[in-house]
């Protein structure tokens, strides 16, 4: 699979990101558009899960997006700095 220089850029973030992955709102924060998202999980890249978590004393559901074992090969398999 050939990946544009933002989903490659996406993915490098959900990588580096850890086993938690990000959460939805910060890669949307970071300029990543929801749609682009939203393929990145259809294409089976990386996927979404929810998370209650509490934040001074309330519960908030937050949304956190992680890379699959098929977006990290789709990066590795472009190379480093590959577009």
């Amino acid at each position: 699979m050939t990946l544009s220089a933002e989903q490659r850029r996406a993915l490098e973030i959900l990588a580096d990101a850890g086993a938690r992955g990000g959460t939805l709102d910060m890669l949307i924060e970071n300029g990543f558009p929801a749609e682009l998202l939203a393929d990145l999980v259809s294409d089976g890249l990386a996927m979404m899960q929810g998370e209650t978590v509490k934040v001074g004393g309330r519960a908030i559901e937050v949304v956190r997006v992680l890379i699959t074992d098929t977006g990290q090969s789709a990066i590795e398999d472009q190379g480093p700095g590959a577009q």
